[in-house]
């Protein structure tokens, strides 16, 4: 009695009498749209991998991972800090260096030498106590780093040589099941043979570490993208659905990220110059010949913001704000008009203690949309609050130049794409229509059960075509198979107009309702 799955054997070839049981999978798949919650920050760090993206859902995750925020330019910490007051809590981070790092390095007592697992400065924190073992004639050594969980290595046994080499082969490798290689050192032999002399000592008596990070450039951010990749190519396949370099102002690299962003439907958030005045934005934008749906360029109107870990306010690229705010939206909104936190003040306004209150005119404004640069500033149209004042990409087309455009488009394609493969390699008839019809139209349904498709007067907003109208014999005996989709977006309200009619002479026409008749 044979248990298989539908079409694992040929069901018109059998021989044998038996009871053949076949497994046959649903009618109808559902796609589980994909996260559209994840954001890409590339950018410098005092500690952790380099040009590997790795996965941080808050600030003491990442101040584990990549040490502190370092108030300087191109710091990851920060932007990834000022998207976290957002609501921003699932990144993808990537450090990059100029190539100038190094790791933190500490011979003990002449014995072993120790190097920090990563480069940086936040290496220089390490400390390294030796002691007495839980067990008797045993030896203990205990690595620390701020922010991190002790690494005891304890009941190491031997004398002279074989004691230190026993060290390091437990620091490298783990000494038990429960206590694994360190995770914040490496260790080699150093010939010492004298017994251990108990007590503690800091790395910060050794060679430093060192950022990498006063050089850094644009260039450096964006990284190469052959294997191994590194800066923002180490986010290819990572799901990020929006991305940023931080404090990336060099123009010359803008429509190097929009074709990544094409390329890997990422919604990239750039940003202009420290200080920047409204007609060189215009200007270098259209130098840059930057044009694209998959780029939002904030205008370079810095933001004050109040670092808590250094203690400063602080001036810093509206990317971290921006990027914080759309990755908190179902991606049919428009982060047009939403509250942005923690905002001290910009450039053009000036801080709240400066008593300065300077605004953006009509004419400023109409300039900079015209042009596809937003803009982070205070009033916006729903009150005296901080926030993102156009909801625009940086495209020159209006039928694409929507946030809700960019990230609903690239919402839909990553889906799609994710989920749809599973019909690759199958036989084509019109049961295969029937199934890629039902897959797409039960997604398309459920995003409109959610509301993020909708009509305006209550049409479905959405149509799948997958039969012999646009499968034709001719194309389906070469193996392929077309699915056309359609799929109308909801609008943004970014121009409410209401029409007032006062004055004593203006006459009310009333209109009386019928009732309702009594069932």
């Amino acid at each position: 009695m044979p248990i298989v799955q539908q079409g694992a054997i040929n069901t018109t070839a059998l021989v044998v009498p038996d009871l053949y049981v076949q497994i046959v999978p649903p009618q109808t798949l559902l796609l589980n749209g994909v996260p559209t919650d994840v954001l890409g920050i590339v950018g410098s760090a005092s500690w952790g991998p380099v040009g590997q993206p790795v996965i941080i859902g808050s600030m003491a995750q990442y101040a584990t991972g990549f040490g502190p925020v370092m108030p300087r330019l191109f710091d990851m910490g920060t932007q990834l800090a000022t998207a976290v007051q957002q609501g921003a809590q699932n990144f993808r981070c990537v450090r990059v260096t100029d190539g100038t790092d190094t790791p933190a390095v500490l011979t003990v007592q002449s014995a072993i030498t120790l190097t920090a697992l990563h480069t940086g400065s936040y290496g220089n924190g390490i400390g390294v106590s030796l002691s007495a073992g839980s067990q008797a004639g045993s030896t203990r050594i205990t690595i620390a780093l701020p922010g991190n969980t002790p690494e005891v290595f304890d009941n190491i046994t031997g004398t002279g040589a074989a004691l230190w080499q026993a060290m390091v082969l437990a620091i490298n490798t783990g000494n038990g099941p429960l206590r694994g290689a360190s995770q914040i050192v490496t260790a080699i032999y150093a010939g010492g043979t004298a017994a251990p002399v108990t007590g503690s000592i800091s790395f910060v008596t050794g060679t430093p570490g060192t950022d990498g990070a006063s050089a850094v450039t644009a260039a450096n951010l964006i990284g190469q993208d052959s294997v191994p990749r590194t800066g923002m190519y180490a986010l290819r396949g990572q799901g990020c659905s929006v991305a940023l370099l931080a404090d990336a102002s060099d123009s010359s690299q803008y429509t190097v990220q929009a074709e990544f962003g094409l390329s890997e439907g990422i919604y990239m958030i750039l940003t202009g110059p420290s200080g920047d005045t409204t007609e060189n934005a215009v200007s270098i934008k259209a130098a840059a010949g930057l044009d694209s749906y998959a780029a939002k360029l904030m205008f370079g109107d810095w933001l004050y913001w109040n670092d808590q870990v250094n203690a400063q306010l602080r001036l810093v690229s509206p990317q971290g704000f921006a990027a914080g705010r759309l990755i908190n939206l179902s991606p049919e909104q428009s982060s047009l008009n939403k509250a942005l936190y923690s905002i001290a003040g910009s450039q053009r306004s000036g801080t709240v203690s400066s008593g300065q209150a300077s605004t953006y005119s009509s004419a400023e404004l109409q300039l900079l949309f015209q042009n596809g640069i937003d803009v982070i500033c205070n009033p916006q149209p729903g009150g005296s609050y901080w926030g993102v004042r156009c909801g625009h990409n940086s495209s020159s087309n209006a039928a694409v130049n929507g946030d809700n455009y960019t990230r609903m488009t690239n919402y839909i394609a990553a889906t799609l794409s994710a989920g749809m493969g599973l019909y690759v390699g199958q036989v084509i008839n019109s049961t295969l229509f029937q199934n890629v019809r039902a897959t797409l139209l039960s997604f398309l349904q459920a995003m409109l059960t959610e509301g993020l498709l909708g009509s305006i007067d209550g049409s479905q907003p959405f149509s799948v075509v997958c039969d012999l109208s646009n499968n034709p014999a001719s194309r389906t005996a070469l193996g392929y198979v077309q699915a056309d989709v359609q799929v109308q977006y909801q609008g943004i309200n970014e121009k409410f107009i209401v029409n007032v009619e006062g004055g004593q002479t203006v006459q009310i026409t009333s209109q009386t309702l019928a009732s309702r008749p009594n069932l």
